[in-house]
C-alpha cells in the first residue's frame, strides 16, 4: 500500500462545522451534516486545522468526503462527472484533437463537437468545482488567520499551502472562463458572489500572489514537502503557465519571463528516465518530495485503490479507455493489460492525433484492435466509437507487478511535470524569446526519452510535440488556443464543429460560459461573449 500521509486521507468531519461556501451564488454550499456547530467549537487544535486542510486537497482528488460518489460536495451534479480532474479532462482534452467519448450522457457530445451552450452540465461541473475549491481554500485561510489557539505551530505553512491550492484553481478559472467573480479570504462568508474581475486584472493578482508565495511565505521549497502536498514547485509552474499564456490572458507577451522560470524548474526537476513509469500504479515513486526525493512529477492529485478513489481522475481515464464490443473479439480489450477487472468502453483517440506519432515512440500507447484509426462516428450501433484507445494510464506497477486493487486504481494524476517546462522553454525559444540552442536541447531531451530522433525547433513541431507528450493531462485546449488552432480552420480533426471532417467554429468557444445560475444570483457579472 502507498505511504500516504494523514493529511491526504484524513476524514474531514470538521468541514461540517465551517460555513464553507464558494463565491458562486448558485453554489452556496451548505454543510451536508445537519448537526452543525460553530467553527470555533471544533477548530481548536492543530490537528483540526490539519483535517480542514485535508479537505482542500481532497477536493481535487475525490467527489466527496464519503466515498467515490456518496454525498457529493455539490448538489445537482453527478459525483463522477463532477470530480475535479475528470471535469478538467472533459473541458481541456475532450473538445480537442485528442479524444472523443461515445457515451450519450446528457449533452456530452456537444463538448467534443464544440457546440456547447451556457447550460451544458459538463462545462458547469468544471465551473462549480473550481469555485467550490476556491471557497474551501478561502475558508481555510480565513479561519486560520482568525484563530488564536495555542499549539498551531504550522499555521503559516498551512496557510501558504492553501494559498497555493487556491492559486491552482484560479489558474483553471482564468484559462477557461476569463472574466470571473472574484473572492478571497477577506470576502464575506456566504455572500452571493464577488465582483467581476477582468481577466487581465486577475492575471496581475495571480502574478503578485505567486511571487509572494515564492519569496515571502512559509511554503516548502521545491521538492521539500510531503508526498502529494503543495510546495514552491507547484507555484513556479502556475506562474510559468501565466507567463506562457500572457499574450492571450493579459494582452502582453511574457515569453521571456516564462523561459527564465522554466529554466529554474528544469534545474530542480530532472526528466525521469522512462516515460511510461509516470503513468503507472506506483507513479508516486517518481514525484518530487521529501519521501521519494527529486523526480519529474512536480505536483499530483493522488488516487489509491484502498484509501482514495473516485469515479473521476485516473480511474475515469483507465476504465473509460477500455473496450469490449459484444460479439466482436477483435474489438474486445483484455483489461488485465491495464490492471483492472472490467471496463467502461467510452473514450477513443482521434486519428488526427494518433497520426502524429512515429513508429517507435514509446508514448504511443494505443489499443487498436479492430477499430479504424479515424473516428467516423461518435456512437456506433454497438455503442462503440471508432478510433484507437489510449493505454497511457495503467493500474499496473512500473515493474509489471499488480497494483493493490482492481476495482479502483492506484495511479495518481500528474497535474504538472517537468517535461512540460522543457517544452515551454522550447516554445519560448521558437518564438524568439529564449536561447535557441537550449530550446533545441530541451526539445531533443523530451523526444530522445521517448525513443525518437531530433526535430527542428519550430512552432508547428512544438505544438505536435506537446500533444504527444502531454495528452490526457488536461492542457491541450489551452495549447491549441495559444497557437491559434482551437477554433479556426487552420487545423481540423474529426467532428470539430459537429461535422465528421471537422470545420471552424466561432471564436467565442475559446472561452467557456459563466454559469447562468451565477449570473442570475450575482448582478455584478456579465456573460462571456457569444453565450
Amino acid at each position: 500500500m502507498k505511504k500516504i500521509k494523514n493529511i491526504i486521507i484524513a476524514a474531514v468531519a470538521v468541514i461540517a462545522a465551517c460555513s464553507v461556501s464558494s463565491c458562486v451564488g448558485d453554489l452556496d454550499v451548505t454543510p451536508i451534516d445537519p448537526n452543525t456547530v460553530l467553527p470555533e467549537d471544533v477548530l481548536n487544535s492543530q490537528d483540526a486545522f490539519t483535517s480542514l486542510l485535508a479537505k482542500c486537497y481532497q477536493g481535487l482528488a475525490c467527489s466527496s468526503s464519503s466515498g467515490e460518489n456518496g454525498s457529493p460536495d455539490m448538489y445537482g451534479i453527478d459525483g463522477g462527472f463532477g470530480q475535479y480532474m475528470r471535469a478538467l479532462v472533459n473541458t481541456q482534452d475532450l473538445p480537442t484533437d485528442i479524444m472523443t467519448c461515445c457515451w450519450n450522457d446528457g449533452n456530452l457530445f456537444d463538448v467534443h463537437n464544440m457546440t456547447w451552450n451556457a447550460s451544458n452540465e459538463f462545462v458547469l461541473s468544471m465551473y462549480y468545482r473550481i469555485f467550490f475549491q476556491i471557497g474551501l481554500c478561502n475558508e481555510f485561510i480565513r479561519q486560520s488567520k482568525a484563530t488564536e489557539i495555542s499549539g498551531y505551530d504550522l499555521k503559516d505553512a498551512y496557510i501558504a499551502e492553501a494559498r497555493a491550492l487556491r492559486l491552482l484553481s484560479w489558474y483553471h478559472a482564468i484559462d477557461m472562463f476569463g472574466n470571473v467573480p472574484f473572492s478571497d479570504e477577506n470576502s464575506s462568508v456566504g455572500s452571493l458572489g464577488g465582483d467581476r474581475i477582468e481577466r487581465a486584472d486577475l492575471f496581475d493578482w495571480m502574478e503578485k500572489e505567486a511571487t509572494d508565495l515564492l519569496s515571502g511565505s512559509d511554503l516548502a521549497e521545491p521538492g521539500k514537502n510531503e508526498y502529494a502536498r503543495a510546495d514552491k514547485g507547484l507555484v513556479q509552474m502556475i506562474l510559468a503557465k501565466l507567463y506562457l499564456n500572457a499574450e492571450i490572458w493579459k494582452g502582453t507577451a511574457m515569453y521571456d519571463k516564462c523561459a527564465s522560470l522554466c529554466e529554474t524548474i528544469i534545474g530542480e526537476y530532472p526528466l525521469h528516465g522512462n516515460y511510461n513509469d509516470l503513468f503507472c500504479a506506483d507513479n508516486h515513486l517518481f514525484s518530487a518530495n521529501t519521501t521519494y526525493h527529486g523526480d519529474e512529477i512536480i505536483f499530483l492529485s493522488p488516487q489509491d485503490g484502498i484509501n482514495i478513489h473516485s469515479w473521476g481522475s485516473t480511474n475515469f481515464l483507465i476504465f473509460a479507455s477500455t473496450w469490449a464490443v459484444s460479439g466482436d473479439p477483435d474489438r474486445t480489450m483484455d483489461v488485465s493489460t491495464v490492471g483492472i477487472s472490467s471496463g467502461w468502453s467510452g473514450l477513443s483517440l482521434t486519428g488526427a492525433f494518433t497520426s502524429k506519432f512515429e513508429d517507435g515512440d514509446t508514448r504511443g500507447n494505443f489499443f487498436k484492435g479492430g477499430f479504424e484509426q479515424y473516428v467516423d462516428y461518435l456512437r456506433g450501433p454497438s455503442g462503440e466509437s471508432n478510433g484507437w484507445k489510449s493505454t497511457k494510464f495503467k493500474n499496473i506497477n512500473h515493474d509489471g507487478s499488480a497494483a493493490q486493487a482492481q476495482g479502483f486504481v492506484d495511479t495518481d494524476f500528474p497535474i504538472f511535470r517537468s517535461a512540460d517546462a522543457y517544452l515551454m522553454y522550447a516554445e519560448c525559444a521558437a518564438r524568439g524569446n529564449a536561447d535557441r540552442t537550449k530550446g533545441q536541447n530541451y526539445l531533443n531531451a523530451v523526444r530522445n526519452r521517448a525513443g525518437v530522433g531530433n526535430i527542428d525547433l519550430t512552432l508547428s513541431n512544438i505544438i505536435d510535440e506537446r500533444g504527444r507528450e502531454l495528452y490526457l493531462e488536461g492542457c491541450r485546449r489551452q495549447d491549441l488556443i495559444r497557437f491559434g488552432l482551437f477554433t479556426t480552420a487552420d487545423y481540423l480533426w474529426e467532428f470539430k464543429g459537429g461535422v465528421q471532417g471537422g470545420q471552424a467554429v466561432d471564436a467565442h468557444y475559446n472561452l467557456y460560459p459563466i454559469s447562468p445560475g451565477e449570473l442570475n444570483a450575482n448582478g455584478k457579472l456579465t456573460q462571456n461573449p457569444g453565450y
